[in-house]
């Protein structure tokens, strides 16, 4: 009985995170289509509504359909209280779930993963701040990035 509902639960769900995938990346499309400043200056108003949103709901879902039940114990931190979040170890799909539960904020990501088909348009509209292994000084720039996205007084998104 159990190997028939693999056989029958797998493709559903295969399905429905590749739907789901669709959905935030159509999403994400339609958050930055035409965005002024883009990549340079936050987003704003409905544009990072719809990010906050439409992709913390469809990635809870996703992650739901995969079979996990997050539970949050406490609150999480304001903007105000906490523009930056530290989230260890960081190199998993599990960083998705804290993404997802603090409302999408910011990434520090490497700029390869941005030009990933589907994946990167959805990373793009986080705006992450982008890490350039080729570049040599990408450690220095990086913490000043984050630092002025810190300091901008909620015009910024919080960073993960």
């Amino acid at each position: 009985q159990t190997a028939l509902q693999g056989i029958i639960l797998l493709p559903f769900r295969a399905i429905c995170i590749t739907f789901i995938l669709l959905l935030a990346w159509l999403s994400a499309s339609i958050a930055t289509f035409c965005q002024p400043g883009r990549g340079f200056l936050p987003l704003k108003g409905w544009r990072r509504r719809m990010i906050q949103t439409t992709l913390s709901s469809l990635t809870r879902t996703a992650f739901f359909v995969m079979g996990f039940q997050v539970k949050v114990k406490g609150k999480v931190a304001s903007l105000p209280e906490a523009p930056i979040f530290v989230a260890a170890p960081h190199s998993s799909f599990f960083d998705a779930i804290i993404c997802a539960l603090t409302g999408m904020p910011s990434i520090v990501s490497r700029a390869e993963n941005l030009s990933t088909p589907v994946f990167g348009t959805i990373l793009r509209s986080l705006q992450p701040v982008a890490v350039s292994r080729q570049d040599p000084d990408s450690r220095k720039n990086t913490v000043a990035e984050i630092t002025r996205r810190a300091l901008s007084r909620g015009q910024w998104p919080q960073v993960i």
